[in-house]
Order: C-alpha cells, then sequence, then structure tokens
C-alpha cells in the first residue's frame, strides 16, 4: 500500500492539533483549603476550600467569621504568600490570562470570585461551583492566595474592584 505525501502531512498535521487541542478535564476528588487569618487590626477567621467536581466544575465553599455585615470582596490573588501583616505579599488578583476585572462571568481575572456576604453576626457562607477555577496545570490556583477584602467589590473598576484593605489571607494547600 502507497501512501502519498500530501495524505501523511495531512495525517500528521490531524495528529498534531488533537495533541495540541485536547485537554483532558480534571480528575474529580481533588481538594484544597485556605484557611483564613486575620490581617493586622482584624479578626476575619474560617476556611476556603475548592473541590473538583467532575469536568472542568469545581465547587468553591467559604465559612468565614470576624467580618463586618454586607458584602466583601472575594479573589483569588496570585502569591501565596500572607506572611505581610497587611497581606499585599500575595500580589494582585491571580490573572493569568490577562482578563480584565469583572464579575464571575465569561470575561474576568481567573481569580474574580465575586463577594462574600456577612450577617449581622459577621459570619458569612459562601458556595457556589464555577468552570473557570483549576486545581492542577500551569493555572491552578493551589499554592496561591484567597482574601478577603474590608469593601465589596464593583465588579467594574480595574484592575481590582476598589474593594479596600485585606482582611484576611489564606494560602490554598492541596489536602490527600
Amino acid at each position: 500500500m502507497r501512501v502519498s505525501s500530501a495524505a501523511l502531512i495531512v495525517a500528521v498535521i490531524v495528529a498534531f492539533s488533537l495533541v495540541v487541542v485536547y485537554q483532558p478535564a480534571q480528575a474529580a476528588g481533588k481538594t484544597a483549603v485556605a484557611e483564613m487569618k486575620a490581617t493586622a487590626g482584624n479578626k476575619v477567621a474560617g476556611t476556603v476550600t475548592f473541590e473538583q467536581l467532575s469536568g472542568k466544575q469545581v465547587k468553591v465553599t467559604a465559612h468565614l467569621t470576624g467580618l463586618k455585615p454586607g458584602k466583601h470582596g472575594f479573589h483569588v490573588h496570585e502569591k501565596g504568600d500572607c506572611s505581610a501583616p497587611d497581606a499585599t505579599s500575595a500580589g494582585g488578583h491571580f490573572n493569568p490570562t490577562k482578563k480584565e476585572h469583572g464579575e464571575p462571568s465569561p470575561m474576568h481575572h481567573m481569580g474574580d470570585l465575586g463577594n462574600i456576604e456577612a450577617g449581622p453576626d459577621g459570619m458569612a457562607h459562601y458556595e457556589t461551583t464555577v468552570d473557570f477555577v483549576e486545581m492542577e496545570g500551569p493555572n491552578s490556583v493551589v499554592g496561591k492566595a484567597v482574601i478577603v477584602h474590608a469593601d465589596p467589590d464593583d465588579l467594574k473598576s480595574q484592575p481590582t474592584g476598589n474593594a479596600g484593605g485585606r482582611q484576611a489571607c489564606g494560602v490554598i494547600e492541596a489536602k490527600k
């Protein structure tokens, strides 16, 4: 059987494009947790959990205490470093795809989680499932930091949403 060079070239191009384009879904069951610690002068504490579901779905759950009542900006930041008293060591919003800041929708930073709302008792519970958070690979949130801000994220101001100071910080760590 004789194969023409054109057919061979087409076969190689198709095979290469499948390898480059195909990205398998992440395996369900991976979990990562950020233990939130208050920044200087604040008393916010709690946990933020990231749980890989099926495909690209990641469930994000937060339980926080010590917040003033109302909405607070809630973001993944680029560095897993909460060592500065004001958590500026965590850097800016996690944005490996270089998108504008906004509400969790098709066009936003990968670190944009919107707002978390505290009740009159200062407690906040947040639970959502998203398809833009990654648990492995070059855009993984594992090893990054979660920040809870003092003010609401306006979901439009660039590049950070005008959410005010950082009230709590936690490094996202994989759990076995």
